[in-house]
């Protein structure tokens, strides 16, 4: 059944309640085996994370240990050495650009590196709030839909909605999204290459009080421009667009100064590219601002730590939500007596921590054999700690 809200509310909402025949045994007994299939995938992956992370971890210090030594800081950004010819160098300066961006269909053009058109559509956008409950025998589920109107840059696909009626979205936006990217980038005399000018990403919203009205079926209001008949209350289907620069190339007068980078790359000619390193890396780095090569490099440093240590968190629930699933079987066997099933369950899951702690110090230490070995052999004897723990909590219990 379904129930409806106030019609007067300016949400909209309503209550739909489905139910179905509590699972038996043997139904149960299949889903927990489906659930063990993928917590084998599940367990299995937490493997290949753990260990190529450590490789790639040890890999990436490595690479920036060895770019450290090797860079060359520019003397000057305006003249091009053939000494430092296909070396690693180190260089900061204001960035520049050959042609400004330009929007024709909005009348904005700036002089920077990226120009970005952002779209959006007053749409319907549906949300759901569920429930289960037991209820004479069978299993209840209530789901609340409510509606609601809201500005969205994607296009909400509202024929999957639960009520569709009165909650209809066009299937397209009349103006697309794009962002344009200046095809010459410079820092002084050197062209950057395309993965640089990539990590070019800060962008701000640029302000549009300057800019007149485009056509006359657009209306400009603080930093949108409005296709709706009114802008202060739209109707589903209105567009609203702004506009986001990044990497500011030129002297504004309404933005200020040129936007300053420092740039560790490749000299190549008059282009900086990416530096092959002995272990295999690449070393092509961007940061906003002006720093020197022990701050570029600490920021790497820990970077890739970060990095390190969320791909090990990752692996670890990996293998805790895998080992779960695959021993939810003996859950589902005494689920039908209530004081056994909460003791196998806290049971399960103490012994999903500890084996999934085991191994992945276990998996970790065998990264790190082959570039620390020392530092393996300790994480191996430690990998053994919750194992040992979990036992001697054991023995005391069946001595009682």
């Amino acid at each position: 059944f379904q129930q409806f809200s106030d019609p007067g509310s300016s949400r909209k909402e309503h209550v739909k309640v489905t139910s179905e025949p509590k699972p038996g045994f043997l139904e149960r007994l299949s889903e927990t085996s489906g659930g063990m299939l993928i917590g084998l995938v599940t367990f299995l992956l937490a493997f290949y994370v753990l260990f190529t992370n450590e490789g790639r971890a040890l890999r990436t210090a490595k690479s920036l240990d060895e770019g450290l030594s090797l860079v060359v800081p520019l003397d000057s950004i305006h003249s091009i050495s053939q000494q430092n010819e296909g070396r690693l160098v180190h260089l900061a300066g204001a960035l520049s650009t050959s042609k400004p961006l330009f929007d024709p269909s909005y009348g904005v053009s700036i002089q920077a590196v990226k120009l970005k058109r952002n779209v959006e559509m007053y749409q319907w956008v549906e949300y759901e709030d569920s429930k289960e409950y037991e209820e004479d025998g069978e299993i209840k589920k209530e789901t609340k839909y409510s509606y609601n109107t809201e500005w969205k840059s994607e296009v909400v696909n509202s024929r999957n909605f639960d009520r569709d009626i009165g909650h209809k979205n066009p299937s397209a936006m009349a103006v697309e999204s794009f962002t344009a990217v200046s095809p010459n980038v410079q820092v002084g005399s050197f062209v950057l290459s395309k993965g640089l000018v990539d990590r070019i990403d800060d962008f701000k919203q640029l302000s549009l009080s300057h800019l007149e009205d485009p056509h006359a079926d657009v209306t400009r209001r603080e930093n949108y421009f409005y296709h709706s008949d009114n802008p202060r209350r739209p109707e589903v289907g209105d567009l609203r667009v702004s506009f986001f620069y990044a990497g500011l190339s030129g002297d504004d007068p309404h933005l200020g100064s040129a936007d300053r980078v420092t740039v560790i790359a490749r000299q190549r000619g008059d282009q900086l590219v990416p530096y092959h390193t002995k272990t295999g890396d690449v070393l092509e780095i961007l940061y906003p601002g002006d720093l020197s090569v022990e701050e570029v490099f600490q920021k790497e440093q820990e970077s890739n730590t970060m990095k390190t240590w969320a791909l090990r968190a990752a692996g670890w629930l990996s293998m805790f939500v895998g080992i779960s699933l695959m021993t939810r079987i003996f859950y589902t066997l005494v689920d039908w007596f209530p004081v056994v099933r909460d003791l196998v369950s806290v049971g399960l899951k103490v012994f999903a921590v500890c084996v999934a702690s085991s191994l992945s110090l276990l998996t970790i230490s065998v990264g790190w054999l082959f570039y620390r070995p020392l530092w393996a052999l300790l994480l191996m004897l430690l990998s053994a700690v919750p194992i040992l723990v979990a036992r001697s909590r054991v023995l005391p219990k069946k001595q009682q």
